[in-house]
């Protein structure tokens, strides 16, 4: 049956409620979520992103890998995330990435469904654990396993802290008006749900609050669930807000996800009745306690809005893609669906040819993420430190995949041509991925630069910009001497190289200089300087070895080709 309000027999007033209990309940818990996270996300190692990057071919399957990792992750936002890059990238399209969406939305009820089997009386057991093992663990996975038991009864303890301090509050007549104003205003309840969940941005977390608040009788269930359906949509806004300066992928990613949660709640809202009715009954039959039959409703409202919007991915897609207008050349095509073993073993000069045009897109990327670390540099709108980050996440997943492959392919019998045409390719992959490396660390720097409310003057700026104009023209005319055998580069791209080594130590003797005549007066941005021009140098000096491993490759072949003519 229907949990039913409590009656108020003390009389209490807001003056007697402990907020330092609900608001210390609500960081432990929120804090338990994060540490458990991210101890999950260490033990799993990248393969969460494998799990995603090799099992989404359809989109039934997204919704699987999405249920699984958000289990894991605790947070439907991360997974969400993740996804984004591989579809920056091309390696998955935008339907793919709504089946991930929709699982991610049923694999965050977990924390509810474990919230309704009341584990919060073990809570202090599983801290006494997790921390015996993070301080005592020699190896790094038991350490892992006691970050995540620590996680676990922290988030649960402070449920509990949540709980005792909430459960007068169905005693202050005030509330007691406010929930029963919410029991006959569903859209004010749902409302309610997406305002607190965009506050603190963790359903799992304004969930739990109002089971707690169920549980003790301070609200009626008619209540409750609309609260539900408004936390769903609450938890699309950090998605949402982090999209607004991210790439057309990301936005559209976001519009699906709100879409879907908004479409569900408005269909869960006009079947309210009903719906309330049908978890009155599993309620009767199954004996749930109060918690649980909110998780259970929690459970049945995702479980079947997925089911019910499946058939429609397509047309959700087309619908975002009208609305969300962009140019779908923004992304980079990587179809790594090209490498293919058999090919392998049956035509290696062929896979070798597959290979070094998935290294041609790396090399787009790293072109790519270069120039996206000067537009942050320069403070353009829409690139934060989290547009370098993902382009780097794809590099990272493409030179697995490129490596893979050319090891797969060294395994036959080759010619000392393809020998050497193997070689040359994973030399280049890994200046690449490098490249990759080093642009985010010049991101870290920008950012931590940005983040203490500091800029750089006008003269370091220039520095800065003219070392990038000619990193950026060596590493493209790097990958034309690798990629169409344009050999004649190679002397200018060897010239840039010393003269971006002039360039340092120029720039870092001026830097020198501000500082002695008080010009330059900030602390992180004059401690960081000298390190932003030594990481541009080093790129240029992984342009210049693509240059040159390509130029050495081809001499080698021509003196072959004449010694044997």
């Amino acid at each position: 049956m229907v949990h039913i309000l409590a009656s108020a027999s003390p009389v209490m007033t807001w003056a007697d409620i402990e907020y330092l209990g609900i608001l210390g309940g609500l960081g432990l818990f929120l804090y338990g979520i994060k540490l458990m996270g991210d101890g999950l996300k260490s033990m799993a190692g990248d393969r969460l992103r494998d799990l995603i990057d090799k099992y989404t071919s359809k989109a039934w399957m997204g919704i699987i890998i999405g249920i699984i990792v958000t289990s894991i992750i605790q947070s439907s936002s991360a997974t969400t995330a993740i996804t984004i890059g591989f579809v920056r990238a091309g390696l998955m399209k935008l339907d793919q990435t709504v089946g991930i969406i929709f699982g991610a939305n049923i694999g965050t009820t977990i924390t509810s469904f474990l919230i309704g089997i009341k584990v919060e009386k073990y809570a202090l057991l599983f801290v006494f654990i997790g921390a015996m093992l993070l301080l005592f663990a020699k190896r790094r996975k038991y350490a892992y396993w006691g970050e995540i038991t620590l996680g676990f009864g922290v988030l649960f303890y402070g449920l509990m802290l949540m709980g005792d301090a909430l459960k007068n509050l169905k005693y202050i007549a005030d509330f007691q008006n406010i929930a029963i104003a919410l029991g006959h205003q569903p859209l004010l309840a749902t409302l309610s749900g997406i305002i607190m969940t965009g506050i603190i941005q963790s359903s799992s977390a304004s969930i739990g609050i109002i089971q707690k608040l169920y549980d003790t009788g301070a609200v009626g269930f008619t209540a409750v669930l609309p609260f539900v359906f408004g936390a769903n949509i609450g938890t699309t806004v950090t998605a949402a807000l982090a999209a607004m300066g991210g790439s057309l992928a990301s936005r559209r990613a976001a519009g699906i996800h709100t879409l879907f949660n908004v479409m569900m709640t408005t269909i869960a809202l006009l079947l309210l009745n009903p719906y309330i009715h049908l978890i009155d009954f599993i309620t009767d039959r199954l004996d749930l306690n109060p918690m649980m039959q909110v998780s259970v409703a929690h459970i049945i409202f995702n479980v079947t809005g997925t089911i019910l919007f499946y058939p429609i991915i397509k047309y959700m897609v087309m619908f975002i893609k009208v609305v969300i207008r962009g140019d779908e050349r923004e992304r980079i095509e990587v179809n790594t669906s090209e490498f293919d073993p058999k090919l392998a073993h049956k035509f290696p000069t062929g896979a070798l040819e597959i290979s070094k045009r998935a290294t041609m897109k790396m090399g787009e990327l790293a072109s790519e993420i270069l120039v996206t670390t000067r537009s942050f540099f320069n403070k353009e709108p829409k690139i934060s430190v989290d547009s370098i980050n993902q382009i780097e996440e794809v590099i990272n997943n493409i030179d697995t995949k490129i490596t893979d492959y050319l090891l797969e392919i060294s395994k036959e019998t080759l010619g000392e041509k393809d020998i050497d045409n193997s070689s040359i390719n994973l030399a280049i992959v890994k200046n690449l991925e490098r490249i990759g490396d080093l642009a985010t660390n010049l991101g870290e720097f920008y950012d931590l630069v940005f983040d203490a409310k500091e800029d750089f003057s006008e003269a370091a700026k220039e520095d800065i910009n003219g070392m990038y104009d000619t990193v950026e023209h060596m590493l493209n005319r790097a990958l034309r001497i690798y990629g169409e055998g344009d050999y004649s580069l190679k002397d200018s791209v060897t010239e840039d190289e010393e003269y971006i080594d002039l360039l340092e130590r120029k720039a870092r003797q001026r830097h020198f200089d501000r500082m002695r005549s008080q010009e330059c007066t900030t602390a992180v941005g004059s401690s960081v300087f000298v390190d932003i021009l030594g990481t541009l140098e080093r790129i240029a000096d992984h342009a210049e070895n693509i240059a040159r491993s390509a130029v050495d490759v081809h001499t080698k072949h021509e003196t072959l080709l004449k010694e044997t003519d």
